[in-house]
């Protein structure tokens, strides 16, 4: 039911980790300017040249976004078992949580081991924003099934 808060929260949960897929979402630089990047394929580094070398593949990294869609997805459709859509957000958050501290470790490990810097870009707070709106949708489906326990009691 679009009508409820917690709905368009899931949406956002679900339309977050689609830009997140896109593109590279941490980014460092060395002092003599070449750049390493991580995506979902792994870590690269690119060289003067243009190419792009492989250096590993990250695959809890690419998972963690496609199973927070998968469930956002199927807890927005679940609009009427509000049980089960208060687990798959509860699950959704600890997948968000998850992919935060990963994360952290790869910037804090690839920064150790290649002497680099990490370079901003907003696709690195995008985990943050899919927490925030887990939460917030985890909040309100709780609500709702404390105003149907309720108004079950007053029957």
């Amino acid at each position: 039911m679009i009508q409820r808060i917690q709905s368009i929260y899931l949406l956002l949960t679900t339309l977050l980790p689609a830009l997140f897929i896109k593109g590279s979402f941490l980014r460092f630089i060395n002092n003599s300017g070449s750049e390493i990047y991580i995506n979902l394929k792994g870590l690269w580094q690119s060289s003067e040249t243009g190419n792009d070398e492989l250096i590993m593949r990250l695959a809890f990294l690419s998972v963690i976004p496609i199973l927070i869609f998968i469930l956002s997805i199927t807890a927005i459709f679940l609009f009427r078992k509000r049980k089960i859509q208060l687990k798959l957000s509860g699950a959704i958050i600890l997948l968000a949580i998850m992919h935060i501290g990963l994360m952290l470790y790869y910037i804090f490990w690839v920064t150790g081991k290649f002497q680099v810097e990490l370079v901003p870009v907003y696709r690195m707070f995008i985990p943050v924003l899919i927490l925030i709106f887990g939460i917030l949708a985890y909040l309100g489906i709780r609500k709702d099934e404390n105003l149907v326990k309720s108004l079950e009691r007053l029957r």
